[in-house]
């Protein structure tokens, strides 16, 4: 059993364990990490009814504004308001520059292979690096998306990449989201709230703003447009307000200025898109759409889509407007082609990846197969099609029953399979309402490709609110933290 911490000044860090592995704001002899000897001080003076209060202050506020989130497995009500632990995530500049770095390799990485894959000669492919039966078969495959090139050759203009920290500390690449990543708008919603409840938290730290990010996406989407137009007109294309995400697009289109539209207020009329409004219809260039691609276009996709514009594909065809992020971009965030993105950032790049994957096996190997089902109560096994955490098996959390089932599936279907080494997933203080305890976590950070590309400072952490799960998806009920790139002088 880890050793307790006797909790500076007593109170909520009172009894402390860290979790096995690695734990952000202690070292193993208990004493606090450099960056976070002033947070764990001045949570130290709390105690849990003031916690409470403070949580409570927070709560309110995103009830005001109605910022929520889905849980599909509630039974009772699938709203609920945000959830957000108190104690803050700390990143240091050091640590920082490692991320950045290997976040924008891998990113650009990917963007290369998108574009080569479909308005490329497919070099990849040609030359083995990935196997053209998995990138076809892939489900996000798309292939209404050959020969439409993307500007500056970035298809994936919104990355949200998962990373964790292993028992060693070290970054890991746990999945890339290169579709329709969701979760910036809680990240500056919770500097919000936190610079307004727990002002005082922040007088010894000097953290990275986070309400720049309006400015720059509506930069990265500007870039965007077709033959580099002046003064493009930029749009949010939602599915409308029973979207799960909603509030997220309607933040994002207030925080650049621009419209948030549906399918019905766009009309493409001679290959150009142009939006209904009040003085007539206005030309589109760009469309950050939230709309996943089967539902885009139903002339070209699903006919009983109501939620795309008829005719956009051809637009997209014609060059007159850009749709962000691309169409397709699905057959790189698969599962199965997560294995081979090391070798894709040194074929396109000619560098040794900065963050490493998860190690991982593939289920459509049969060597690897039967290794991995010989140990399955060691790994975590995931459909490459799943999201949310849906459907992932935690082997040694799992009875034989469900280790049994998981290898029905697995034997039945190895192409939509792997599986992973389990990472026991960093952990960091958090509020189990009478003191602080260790829970898992995890960070998506956002990075933004245009005509450069820029990795936006922090990210969504978010953490399990259950002990000892590794779940922290707010689909599957985590919650989250603020997030706080520092300044060298306070790392």
């Amino acid at each position: 059993m880890a050793e307790s911490l006797p909790g500076p000044g007593g109170g909520l860090l009172d009894g402390y364990e860290p979790a096995r592995g690695f734990d952000e704001a202690f070292e193993p002899d208990g004493s606090a990490r450099g960056a976070y000897r002033r947070i764990v001080e001045r949570f130290g003076e709390l105690d849990s009814g003031e916690l409470r209060r403070l949580e409570r202050l927070v709560a309110d506020e995103f009830r005001r504004q109605g910022i929520t989130f889905t849980v599909y497995s509630d039974e009772e009500g699938t709203e609920r308001i945000w959830p957000m632990d108190l104690f803050p995530r700390l990143i240091a500049a050091a640590e920082w520059d490692e991320l950045d770095r290997g976040l924008t390799q891998r990113v650009t990485a990917l963007n290369c292979f998108l574009e080569d894959l479909y308005a490329g000669e497919g070099a990849a492919i040609a030359d083995g690096v990935v196997p053209r039966w998995l990138v076809v078969s892939s489900g996000g495959f798309e292939r209404n998306a050959m020969g439409i090139p993307a500007p500056h050759g970035a298809r994936c203009n919104v990355a949200g990449i998962d990373v964790v920290r292993d028992g060693d500390g070290r970054h890991r690449v746990l999945e890339d989201n290169l579709r329709n990543p969701s979760g910036i708008s809680y990240v500056i919603e919770n500097r919000a709230a936190m610079a307004k409840a727990c002002s005082w938290l922040f007088y010894d730290h000097a953290a990275q703003p986070v309400d720049q990010y309006g400015r720059m996406l509506r930069s990265t989407l500007e870039s965007m447009a077709p033959d580099g137009r002046s003064s493009p007109h930029v749009v949010v294309l939602t599915p409308g307000i029973f979207n799960s995400a909603y509030f997220e697009h309607a933040f994002l289109a207030r925080s650049m200025g621009v419209e948030l539209v549906e399918g019905r207020d766009l009309v493409v009329d001679d290959g150009t898109v142009y939006a209904r409004t009040i003085e007539g219809l206005i030309a589109v260039d760009v469309i950050y759409r939230r709309v996943d691609d089967s539902f885009l276009d139903p002339v070209a996709f699903r006919p009983d889509s109501m939620l795309g514009v008829p005719g956009l594909l051809g637009a997209l065809r014609a060059g007159t407007v850009t749709v962000c992020n691309a169409i397709g971009n699905g057959a790189a965030d698969d599962k199965a082609v997560y294995p081979y993105v090391p070798d894709l950032i040194r074929y396109y790049l000619g560098d040794e990846p900065i963050i490493d994957n998860v190690p991982t096996y593939v289920m459509w190997d049969p060597d690897q197969r039967a290794e991995a089902l010989g140990r399955l109560g060691e790994l975590v096994a995931k459909p490459v099609g799943g999201s949310g955490g849906a459907g992932v098996l935690i082997g040694p959390q799992a009875d034989e029953q469900e280790l049994e089932a998981a290898r029905a599936a697995i034997e039945a279907d190895p192409r939509n399979w792997i599986t992973q080494e389990t990472v026991q997933l960093s952990s960091l203080p958090s509020f189990g309402g009478e003191r602080l305890e260790p829970r898992h976590v995890d960070l998506r950070p956002f990075v933004l490709t245009g005509e450069r590309t820029e990795v936006f400072p922090g990210g969504l952490t978010r953490v399990a609110m259950r002990r000892g799960s590794l779940i922290v998806n707010s689909s599957a009920g985590g919650g989250s933290k603020d997030t706080w790139v520092l300044a060298p002088e306070y790392s």
